[in-house]
């Protein structure tokens, strides 16, 4: 802006031989600063005294980028010609040239007062203030400008930016309507201007008003250049619409069109940046990882490549690999938001919230009120914060069972890593034919340690209290679990658990205790399949033994919502088989053909729905059709409270028989009883 303000001011004061110096002047009015401080250099050997070349000596240093040095010459200038208005004007100047805002704003004030009718001091007087962030009187002021020059360009294009920092101000503030009242003006001012285009665009996505945004990037294509910056934003509005194919298919066109645009690095750039993330968005990784490849030895050590290169690792679960190339980012600029909001989120994938929480506030201080920093850490609070969950059942089947459960679920985390649980359950059950009923009473203490981000541990110690129609006891009841994650992809539970037969009020009588072995292992993969595996060996109190293998190949059709199908088998074998008591065959076989559906938990409204065919063997008997399928609905009333029902129904032999047919239906509420974590105040305390 300072560039932009005209030199008339100075050609009022030039002495007789102004003409000798009008080389110098030329060099300032085309922004050729180093040869007029030269000029003016060789001028001032000859007039060291001379006013107005010392003036233009001034403003070429300053301009030349040596902002400190010219404040020096235009305050010696101001104390030899204590009342001349236009060195009091180039000295306010150079307080903006070398950042010295404040100052600079009392001193535009008193001008201002000074002459009320001076251009140059009400321009500058605004354009100090927006310097400041100001904006709202730093727009009552650039209008003043106006009144006093109408139609001024450079008015006009201070006007333009001061509305673009004040749109940003009031769209972090949520006031995305007075926003766009802004942007709007802007465009009357400069029809189809670039800059406002994308701001607009960049606040309806904000908004999450996608029509309006993709409207807004179509109406940026005005031109060949112009018309790659549109492919680029309506890529980004096809992602945010879930439409992953027809982004990748507007990136690779305007990939295609950018190539005769390399010099325009920032364009070739971006373009390149939005085609990439198309093609990790549609999990393509292989190709995504070859473009970076090749932007990297055409752009060694480039911030954005190397946040290209993180972003791949973080789709890939290369989360090492991320953070290393997040450090390095800010190891060059501390104040670059991919690298301290990407390196928050990868902390947070390889579970040191800490520190997750300790960049995501980094990126707060130099990008003030940032929406998806904040987000970052409501979510991160959240799953810190202590809550209640309480959960109903209903269950009958075709044996005259019928059951009804309460169950009241605590969780208070009192670190990032370690967390405490209790679990209460009071069930009731009996059989409407043989009138048999039975109760119990579960109670349960835990803790969830997480010793890092790939070894965690969960341990519950409890009693169950059981009051059958002939046999009334107490046992010790609990579990302990071993979390890994052996590899990249890769998780492996190890686990131990004790509990007592409760189908229904037979078994509770014969107080049947269970000891539960267990090893789960899921390996998922970059081309979305993924394998599950479960072994368990059961050793019961009644001196039988059961093994279970389960294993599950499916396949990811979408992320959004999640849709996934495959196939799984089932195994059971028992000892011994006592039929009349509970279902123990020998031999059982389960095939089944599944597809799964699971929108995003966090959106307001909330679902779930699996159903599974397949065909059961037990023992030598016939082989038969089974059935299962269970669904989920949901809501979350605000952040802290959401509720759900949920019902699922399955033919699949059970712990009766063959033949059986199972329903269940219930509902659960989720209630964060404290608005924030126990240890907020440690949290806080990693505020810059």
């Amino acid at each position: 802006m300072s560039r932009l303000l005209p030199y008339i001011f100075l050609l009022s004061t030039l002495s007789s031989f102004a003409q000798d110096m009008q080389e110098g002047f030329n060099y300032l009015e085309t922004g050729k600063y180093a040869k007029a401080e030269v000029f003016f250099t060789t001028i001032l050997k000859q007039y060291p005294n001379n006013k107005t070349a010392r003036l233009c000596y001034g403003r070429a240093v300053g301009l030349s980028g040596d902002s400190e040095k010219a404040v020096t010459i235009f305050t010696e200038l101001k104390s030899e010609y204590p009342e001349d208005f236009e060195i009091k004007l180039n000295y306010a100047e150079s307080l903006l040239w070398n950042h010295q805002f404040s100052e600079a704003e009392s001193y535009y004030e008193k001008l201002t007062e000074e002459n009320k009718t001076s251009f140059p001091a009400v321009l500058g007087y605004a354009n100090t203030l927006s310097n400041l962030k100001k904006y709202k009187k730093a727009l009552d002021w650039v209008n003043k400008a106006l009144q006093l020059k109408e139609g001024n360009p450079n008015a006009l294009i201070s006007r333009k930016y001061i509305r673009l920092g004040y749109a940003n101000e009031l769209s972090q503030d949520k006031k995305h309507t007075e926003a766009l009242t802004l942007l709007d003006q802007n465009l009357v001012d400069f029809p189809n201007d670039k800059d406002t285009q994308l701001n607009k665009a960049n606040i309806n996505l904000i908004s999450h008003d996608l029509v309006a945004a993709e409207k807004t990037y179509k109406a940026l294509a005005t031109n060949a250049k112009d018309s790659i910056a549109s492919l680029n934003g309506l890529a980004l509005v096809a992602h945010k619409n879930n439409k992953e194919n027809k982004a990748l298919s507007l990136a690779t066109t305007a990939i295609s069109k950018v190539e005769k645009y390399k010099d325009d690095k920032n364009l070739y750039l971006a373009t390149q940046e939005r085609y990439i993330q198309a093609l990790l968005w549609n999990r393509t990784f292989t190709a995504a990882k070859e473009q970076i490849d090749q932007l990297k030895l055409m752009y060694p050590d480039n911030g954005r490549v190397l946040a290209l290169q993180a972003t791949y690792g973080m789709y890939t679960s290369r989360f090492k690999n991320s953070t290393e190339a997040y450090t390095t980012i800010l190891d060059k600029d501390t104040t670059s938001f991919d690298g301290n909001l990407g390196i928050a989120n990868a902390y947070r994938a390889i579970g040191e919230d800490m520190k997750s929480y300790e960049y995501a506030f980094k990126t707060l201080q130099f990008y003030p009120k940032q929406p998806d920093a904040e987000k970052l850490i409501k979510t991160l609070k959240k799953s810190h914060t202590p809550f209640v969950e309480q959960k109903t059942t209903f269950t009958f089947d075709n044996g005259d069972n019928e059951a009804v459960s309460v169950g009241l679920t605590s969780e208070i985390p009192l670190s990032t890593k370690f967390k405490t649980t209790f679990n209460y359950t009071y069930r009731t059950t009996k059989n409407t034919v043989t009138t048999n009923e039975a109760t119990s009473h579960n109670a349960r203490l835990g803790m969830d340690y997480k010793l890092n981000g790939k070894v965690s541990m969960i341990g519950n110690i409890g009693v169950t209290n059981a009051d059958g129609f002939t046999n009334t006891f107490t046992s010790l009841i609990g579990e302990v679990l071993l979390k890994i994650k052996p590899f990249r992809l890769q998780n492996l539970d190890i686990g131990y658990k004790r509990e007592l037969q409760n189908f229904n009020a037979d078994l509770i009588d014969r107080e049947i205790v269970m000891n539960n072995y267990s090893l789960n292992y899921n390996l998922g993969t970059n081309v979305n399949l993924g394998w599950y595996t479960q072994y368990m060996y059961t050793a019961q109190s009644d001196d039988n033994t059961r093994n279970l293998l389960f294993t599950s190949l499916y396949y990811s059709i979408l992320n959004k919502p999640v849709l996934k199908a495959g196939v799984n088998y089932q195994y059971i074998s028992f000892k011994n088989a006592v039929p009349t008591i509970y279902f123990s065959p020998e031999q059982f076989h389960l095939g089944e053909v599944f597809a799964e559906v699971v929108s995003d938990p966090q959106k307001q409204w909330f679902y779930s729905a699996s159903a599974a065919l397949g065909r059961q063997f037990v023992e030598n008997d016939p082989a038969s059709s089974t059935f299962r399928a269970e669904a989920k609905f949901g809501h979350q009333f605000s952040d802290r409270f959401k509720a759900n029902i949920y019902g699922k129904y399955s033919n699949i032999a059970s712990a009766t028989a063959a033949g059986f047919e199972f329903t269940e239906f219930g509902f659960k509420l989720k209630w964060y009883f404290l608005q924030k974590p126990l240890f907020d105040q440690k949290i806080k305390e990693l505020r810059p």
